[in-house]
This record gives structure tokens, C-alpha cells and sequence, in this order.
């Protein structure tokens, strides 16, 4: 397995400066951050660590060269918006945007790109799936033709007023990966796999490892802390943060030493991304690289690198 670090909480570092302290640290590889130019209204949303819309045949000839001299590589490229969105302005801009993100992957011979399902957060899974078979059948299918692959993440997105009560992202539980892979089973559509998001959810985060270990093909480092006392005063109905908290790995209830032993078994040997997303780290440019580097501390005894 490859030991890397998602961008996205490095966001006043350029390219080059984000890849430098990435091989300063000892990281092999880093899933950098596509959004469009511009401000987002989501945390850790609009970052552009590669400005996919401007690259051509040299921009990813610099990229590639900066990864040989860095000596790390890129695990995938991230964007993560809502391509389903009953918004079908904001849908189909995100749409557009996500294929050039495909495009960039395939320029910059990554051959991953790491995203969302979305979803209209008013509906249930049922009422969303006819817009699921509309927009990602024939965007698996163009993905393929640039041989590159997406890995959906498990995220609910459902942390906020706005994306009650179904959350922005369909792709939440092994159910509905279950039912993904039977509408679309080209091996080239696969899970971008965070064990935080169960565990929030009160579900098991051993077991997918082994029903999905064929469609494994990035995985989000990042644990989560629920507050029983919280939730034993909200219950499961209140929005997520109001009982958990995402941690740093080995600050939740991940138990990574079992996650690492089952995920062995499986013979997955992709990378392992750190996701910082823990407020407690985030003060300043300095304490966010820290949290980076105690994270890779506690999980190189599992994984080395």
C-alpha cells in the first residue's frame, strides 16, 4: 500500500509546494484537489491544486516532471460535487466539469479520478435512481474510453441543514453499492472506501472490505468519534454532527489495526490517503502539516511507508 494525503487541506500551498512537503515527509503519493477556479461555500470544497480546465499536453508534462523530482506520485485527482442535483444548472456544471477532470486523468496517466454519486437530498434512493442510470451509465462509460477509472466515496453528505434529510451523495451504504454495481458492473467503477463514514452511521466497516475488495480502489484515512452521551441526548435523528466528530486516524473509533488486517487479506495494495478534517488541527498552515505528519506516524506501523 502507498501512503499519501488528500490536498484539499492545504489550500494556500501551491502544486509544487504541496508535492515538495509530500516527499519532504516521506508520503508516496498525494490525491490532489480539481475544483473549478473560484471560492466554494463548503469546507474543504474549491480547492485547485491542478486547474483541469487550462491543462493541455504540457501543463501535464510539467506535473509529471514535478512528481519525478519530488519522487511522489498522484494516488488519483479529486473533485467531489453533486451531479445530481435537482438544481439542473448547478447539475450540469458539475457534469461538465467532472469530465474534464476525466480528461485531466487521462493526460496526466493517473487513470483515477475520486468523486461523489450525488444525489436530490429531498427524495429517497428509489426516486433518485432513475437520474443515477441517466447520468452515470453513459459517464462510467466515457471515463472507460479515456481508461480511467472512478472511485465513488462513501460519504453521505448529510452533515448540514441544507442537505436534509437524504444527504447529497447516494452512495453511502453497501446496499446501495450492491445496487450500483449490478446497474453498472464495469470493473472500472469502483469505491473510494472512508471506514469514518460507518462508523457515524453505526455500521460495520470490516465486513465491505471483503464483499467489495474487487472495487477497492482508493481509501480515505480518516476516523471518527461518536459521543454516546451525545447521541443518547439527540438520537440518530438529528444531523450527524451533533453526536460525531471527525477525528485524525487513531483519535476515533476506527480500529485500524483490525481495518489494515482485513484489507491485507483482501491483497488491496493501493494507496491509503490521509483526510484531515479534524478541527482541532486546524488553527494554522503549520498545526494542519502537523496533523499530517502524526497521522502518517500512527499509521506507518501498519502499513509502512
Amino acid at each position: 500500500m502507498k501512503l499519501g494525503f488528500v490536498s484539499a487541506i492545504l489550500p494556500e500551498l501551491t502544486l509544487c509546494d504541496v508535492m515538495r512537503f509530500a516527499g519532504r515527509e516521506g508520503f508516496q503519493c498525494v490525491e490532489l484537489m480539481c475544483w473549478p477556479v473560484g471560492k466554494a461555500e463548503r469546507r474543504y470544497a474549491g480547492v485547485t491544486h491542478v486547474d483541469v480546465s487550462a491543462l493541455d499536453v504540457a501543463g501535464a508534462r510539467k506535473i509529471k516532471d514535478l512528481c519525478a523530482q519530488t519522487g511522489v506520485g498522484i494516488s488519483g485527482l479529486g473533485y467531489y460535487p453533486n451531479v445530481l442535483s435537482p438544481n439542473r444548472n448547478e447539475a450540469a456544471t458539475c457534469l461538465a466539469h467532472l469530465k474534464k477532470v476525466i480528461r485531466a486523468a487521462a493526460l496526466l496517466d493517473v487513470g483515477l479520478v475520486n468523486t461523489f454519486v450525488g444525489r436530490d437530498w429531498t427524495k429517497s434512493v428509489d426516486d433518485n435512481w432513475p437520474a443515477f442510470r441517466r447520468v452515470w451509465k453513459p459517464l462510467v462509460r466515457f471515463a472507460a474510453g479515456q481508461r480511467v477509472r472512478i472511485a465513488i466515496e462513501n460519504c453521505p453528505m448529510l452533515f448540514s441543514r441544507d442537505e436534509w434529510p437524504g444527504g447529497k451523495n447516494l452512495a453511502h451504504s453497501p446496499a446501495v453499492w450492491r445496487r450500483m454495481f449490478a446497474e453498472i458492473p464495469a470493473l472500472s467503477f469502483g469505491l473510494n472506501f472512508d471506514p469514518s463514514h460507518l462508523v457515524w452511521q453505526q455500521m460495520d466497516y470490516l465486513k465491505p472490505l471483503c464483499e467489495f475488495s474487487k472495487r477497492l480502489f482508493h481509501i480515505h484515512a480518516k476516523d471518527a468519534r461518536v459521543d454516546r452521551h451525545r447521541l443518547d441526548d439527540v438520537g440518530i435523528l438529528a444531523t450527524p454532527l451533533e453526536y460525531h466528530v471527525p477525528k485524525l486516524p487513531g483519535l476515533g473509533d476506527v480500529d485500524w489495526g483490525r481495518l489494515f488486517s482485513v484489507l491485507s487479506d483482501t491483497g488491496y495494495n493501493g494507496p491509503v490517503c490521509i483526510e484531515v478534517e479534524d478541527r482541532a488541527y486546524e488553527k494554522s498552515l503549520e498545526t494542519r502539516q502537523e496533523a499530517l505528519r502524526q497521522s502518517a506516524r500512527f499509521l506507518r506501523q501498519f502499513i509502512g511507508g
